[in-house]
């Protein structure tokens, strides 16, 4: 196949756009499951009501949502109807039908709403502060001796001068005291440090103090939220340095020398090394027969029998990947093999059982198929490395690549399944890879229809599949291979987790359901608990919402009221789904997937009145728990669009959700109060309602944001942070003369084609509906 140029890649013509246009439309018309295009933005209660409507309107009673958004747009005036100019009879029109009606003013205050936002975007390009996020370097930073907290500072220890920059670096060691006096105190088994490539580990993250003098505040999220350091910065040599993208005397390693490095070796010898502080076998998903009774559904066993020969094992032999640890092994006694030159804390030598730590997988998501940049491969080796080897197994990376040929005999011989392996990733990443098809994920749920389990609607299948075949997992990152994390991989995740974890179930459904803007919320945990809960008019969620055809397997709420919990119940409790943007109920948002609802119903109640909720963008932590009740409802039938899996599935079973507000930065100096109509502009104060940021022509709000998958500033921020020209900024010439740039913590989607540009290059966005 022919590569595109990247100019053409990064710059599709308006036949490309009006194309995809029309394939889209076609396939939501045609497709049997929704509802008549425009109609089927809307639930069905409303519907229904119309004729209600109709009358309470003709008595000045309420007014259908859209109708009260009309008139509160300020540009929309209303049209008085005019007498017909005298046309005769046969020229009349028949009277439009009062749906005819209703979609016309939608999409009159649609197209409103949309102009509206466009004028006052590009008006803000000649405003003070527009483009404030870009060409930030090392020779701008200030507040280098700002007073930190004392767990930031403890993190930083005086670093060698890096080659080329006058600046003085710091080691970053985000990593708790292992084996130190807290560690002893918690019972935790001895950690034991793993090795890394050539039997050591790669150097160390660098950053730098201070921040640069013009890069704005975060508009949405904080880094005092998440106890974050927004003080640091990063730079490219000194952040990806040891990872392949320096090379110098130090960290030189030629193409065939990275190919020797086994990295799935080397994350499973570490957790080995460390399996008296883990259960390394894990439990059985105790919801498959205790939920609803017994499933008319294939079990894990059997379907294993089905395949000849059992090819998951045989991948897993060959990828030191198989479950020949004996639970005596697991408790930590001595088998005969047990290497006590290693201080392995067990039960025998310490007198006591230790406390079992969790673990984490992080699902790195790919195809057949996929180039792999050098930058990917830094990427990759820095997750490994900061993750997995840094904490003796706590984490573990996979690759989980998607084989698009369903025609390959991958599941009737082990042989065609390493070569799709070997030809489908890089050599070093070979021994951390899993492949999945249709086949064997519609194998699974035989209740799912062909459509309905394709991976754009059905992502969240293959990752049940993981966690139903490593059971030892407590939880499950679902990452995206083109978001980019410019901090320290181990401080992020954990600070999301951290937050999540203290946050209190009182009100958490509705402060997850909004950006948080602290100029505009104030302080989280007390302006902007009461800002929210006094927006809630019918209530806040309180536990599983009652639905006949649904049995919650999650906790009950200590209390009958949320006003009678004093903030304390879910305060400590681990987060059974963490994302990273706003949890939003999906009806009426005009988001154009919120009807792929499949099942969830019975003979009084359709599938599309389900309550759900959705996150754009599907990055996000799960727990095990969650993931084994999604595997049984979807054995049952039951099924939701991807955005929408994870949340509703948490939110009809009454587990915790969190949105954790990771820091968002925008290219223009937009006024607080004017983000807080554009993104939350809900009629609670949330981020859904009618024609909301992630509804079908409004997404371009999001163009300027570091995070959305339409977004622009991910890619051209990150290609200047590599050292290459975007939009008149980066690349050799112009870091001799402003120097070389650094950037925050912070994490960024989407980032594609990470390559040396061209002199002249420019990031362009475009949207399938302009």
């Amino acid at each position: 196949m022919l590569a595109l140029p990247r100019r053409l890649r990064s710059r599709p013509t308006r036949f490309l756009a009006f194309a995809l246009v029309a394939i889209t439309l076609f396939l939501v018309l045609s497709r049997g499951t929704v509802r008549e295009y425009g109609a089927s933005r809307w639930p069905a209660e409303l519907r229904k009501q119309k004729g209600a409507e109709s009358a309470a309107q003709a008595g000045g009673g309420a007014r259908p949502p859209w109708q009260t958004e009309i008139e509160s747009t300020a540009k929309f005036e209303a049209v008085e109807p005019q007498e017909p100019m005298g046309p005769s009879d046969q020229d009349e029109e028949p009277p439009k039908s009062l749906e005819d009606q209703e979609r016309e003013a939608r999409e009159e205050a649609e197209r409103t709403k949309r102009a509206e936002f466009e004028a006052e975007f590009h008006a803000l390009e000649s405003k003070e502060g527009a483009f404030a996020i870009y060409g930030n370097t090392l020779s701008t930073l200030t507040n280098k001796t700002a007073e930190r907290k004392p767990a930031h500072e403890a993190a930083l220890s005086p670093a060698a001068p890096a080659q080329g920059i006058s600046q003085k670096p710091y080691i970053f060691n985000p990593y708790p005291e292992y084996n130190g006096k807290d560690w002893i105190a918690s019972k935790k088994a001895k950690f034991m440090q793993c090795d890394g490539p050539d039997g050591a580990l790669l150097d160390d993250v660098k950053v730098f103090k201070g921040t640069p003098r013009n890069f704005p505040n975060a508009r949405f999220g904080s880094y005092d939220v998440l106890d974050i350091d927004g003080d640091v910065c990063f730079e490219r040599e000194t952040r990806l340095g040891p990872y392949g993208l320096l090379q110098d005397a130090t960290h030189k390693r030629t193409a065939a020398q990275w190919d020797a490095i086994n990295w799935g070796q080397l994350q499973e010898k570490c957790v080995r090394k460390n399996k008296a502080r883990f259960h390394m076998q894990g439990k059985p998903n105790l919801y498959i027969d205790s939920a609803y009774g017994p499933l008319d559904a294939p079990t894990m066993s059997e379907l294993r029998r089905s395949r000849r020969p059992s090819i998951l094992e045989d991948a897993r032999k060959h990828n030191h990947r198989h479950r020949s640890i004996t639970e005596e092994e697991e408790a930590g006694e001595d088998t005969g093999k047990h290497d006590k030159r290693r201080g392995s804390t067990t039960e025998k030598e310490s007198g006591e059982k230790p406390v079992k730590e969790q673990r984490t997988a992080l699902l790195i998501r790919t195809y057949t198929g996929k180039v792999y940049s050098e930058n990917d491969k830094h990427i990759l080796r820095s997750l490994v490395s900061e993750l997995s080897l840094r904490t003796g197994g706590q984490y573990q990376v996979f690759l989980l690549v998607q084989v698009k040929d369903n025609d390959l005999p991958i599941w009737e011989k082990y042989e065609a399944y390493r070569s799709v392996v070997l030809n489908s990733v890089p050599l070093e990443f070979a021994d951390m890879t899993i492949l999945w098809d249709d086949q064997v994920v519609r194998s699974m749920y035989p209740k799912l229809g062909h459509d309905q389990s394709n991976v754009d609607i059905a992502q969240w299948l293959s990752v049940q599949r993981f966690a139903q075949e490593y059971p030892e997992f407590d939880y499950v990152w679902n990452w995206e291979l083109d978001s980019r994390v410019t901090g320290h991989h181990y401080d992020f995740l954990e600070k999301l987790s951290s937050f999540a974890r203290k946050q209190p179930r009182r009100g958490l459904w509705e402060r997850s359901e909004r950006f948080y803007m602290p100029e505009f919320h104030g302080d989280y945990d007390t302006d902007f608990r009461k800002e929210v809960e006094s927006h809630a008019v019918n209530g806040s969620v309180w536990g599983p919402p009652s639905v006949p055809f649904i049995k919650p397997v999650g906790p009950k709420p200590p209390v009958k009221i949320p006003e009678d919990d004093d903030y304390e119940w879910g305060v400590g409790e681990e987060a059974d789904v963490i994302t990273l943007a706003p949890i939003f109920d999906p009806v009426g948002s005009g988001w154009i997937n919120w009807d792929f609802v499949w099942g969830y119903s019975d003979d009084t109640h359709p599938s599309v009145d389900v309550p759900r909720r959705v996150t754009i963008i599907t990055q996000s932590r799960v727990s095990k728990r969650l993931l084994d009740i999604m595997h049984v409802e979807n054995q049952r039938g039951n099924h939701v669009f991807s955005e929408m899996s994870p949340q509703t599935v948490a939110l009809l079973h009454g587990f915790k959700a969190v949105y954790a507000p990771m820091p968002v930065f925008f290219d223009r100096a937009w006024p607080i109060k004017s983000l807080a109509r554009w993104f939350n502009g809900g009629p609670n104060g949330d981020s859904g309602g009618f024609a909301s940021a992630q509804a079908w022509g409004h997404e371009g709000r999001y163009s300027g944001s570091t995070w959305y998958y339409r977004a622009n500033p991910p890619q051209r921020l990150y290609l200047n942070w590599m050292g290459w020209e975007d939009t008149g900024i980066g690349g050799p010439e112009w870091e001799k003369t402003h120097g070389r740039p650094c950037l925050p913590a912070m994490i960024m989607h989407p980032i594609k084609d990470v390559e040396e540009t061209e002199p002249g290059y420019a990031t362009e966005s475009w949207l399938p509906y302009d």
